[in-house]
Order: structure tokens, then sequence, then C-alpha cells
């Protein structure tokens, strides 16, 4: 089970992490979860490139090392880089000292202050551990509405329906860039770059702080 949009009980929960970016224009910030892939992320390259939109592709540290070029490729067109762990690790079925080795070995491959966990599953002690290494990405970014790609059970009809309805102006919204969700994300991406160009939004990266 998943919530498409993020109650506020939840971004509450967690009030050191970044849900939302709070915007008077219209602009929507788009995150790409769990690539590089080879067949994924060049799709989602050339469509944000047709709307001149920049993203935030939060990446995992075993893909980028099997798919270097691609991670350079995003970095060259200008879009943000996240950490999202080495392994894609559920933090709440991780020993906190494991986890946080893993996202420091992606941190090897990753340069970036911005780190999303993996299905959006993290402790409060692993949080706390974050937070006290400084050399660790320092900025946790969440998300306003989550798309649905990775749901084998949704429509590519509807996944476009929930990004849709529940995006609004300063949301991040979750699309995966891998095998299980590009059914998915091959309709619902391009429906969507359509729809809110067509009412004037832009979209930015998620820019990293020093």
């Amino acid at each position: 089970m998943y919530l498409v949009k993020t109650p506020f009980w939840l971004r509450a929960l967690y009030p050191g992490c970044t849900w939302r970016m709070p915007s008077e224009k219209k602009v929507i910030y788009l995150s790409f979860d769990d690539g590089p892939h080879p067949q994924a992320t060049p799709f989602v390259l050339e469509q944000l490139k047709k709307y001149n939109a920049k993203a935030s592709f939060f990446c995992i540290g075993k893909n980028v090392l099997s798919y270097a070029n691609i991670y350079e490729e995003i970095i060259n067109e200008g879009h943000a880089v996240g950490n999202h762990t080495y392994d894609h690790l559920n933090g709440w079925k991780t020993e906190t000292s494991s986890y946080i080795e893993n996202i420091a070995n992606a941190r090897n491959l990753i340069t970036s202050n911005l780190f999303r966990p993996p299905y959006g599953r993290i402790s409060r002690s692993q949080l706390r551990k974050i937070t006290a290494d400084k050399s660790l990405p320092q900025q946790i970014i969440m998300w306003d509405v989550l798309s649905g790609d990775f749901d084998l059970t949704l429509s590519p009809e509807d996944c476009t329906k929930n990004v849709i309805k529940n995006t609004t102006a300063g949301s991040i919204v979750v699309f995966h860039d891998s095998a299980k969700a590009f059914e998915r994300l091959k309709v619902a991406l391009p429906a969507m770059l359509a729809h809110f160009s067509s009412l004037g939004y832009t979209f930015n990266a998620i820019v990293s702080a020093s």
C-alpha cells in the first residue's frame, strides 16, 4: 500500500526532511529514483530535453558503477543527482550502522548533498546518524506526489491521473527510471510534461546546498 499524495501527518513525523518546495511560481520538481537504467534513463532525458525541463535523479550506487556513462550524461545535461544508497536498502529492515555504511559507499560514486531513502523508509536513529556525519549528504529529500509507476497493477493511464490530479506548484514528484516502472513511466511522464507545460509550469531540479 502507498499514498499518492503525502498527508500532513506523515510530513509531521519527519520535520527535518524536505517534502515539497513551497513556491508562489508555477514550478514543479520532478525526481527519478533507482537509476541509471540503460533504457529508462535515456528516455527520461529525451523527454525532459523536449520541454527544457530539469529534474533530480536519486541514483543507486551499484547502478552508477554499471552505467557510468549514463550517470555522466545526467550531470552533463544540467540535472541534479542524489544518493539513494548503494544497494537500494530498506531502512526499516536494515541495522543502522549497515545502512550508514551503504550510503557512504554510494557517496564514493555520487557527489551530492541530497539523499532520498529507498521506499521513503528510514528510522529516526538513521536520520540522527546521517545528521551527525557531515561527510554524508545532509538534505533528506522525500516527496509530495508518488506517481505509482512502480505498481504493476496500475495502468499507465491511472498513473498519469495520479500525477496530474495531485501535483501543484512546489510539488516534489517521484517517478522511477527503472525496468519495473518503464511501462507506466513512458506514458505518464510525457503526458505530465505536456499538460503542465501547457499551463505555464516549468520544471526545476532540487538545488543541493553545500
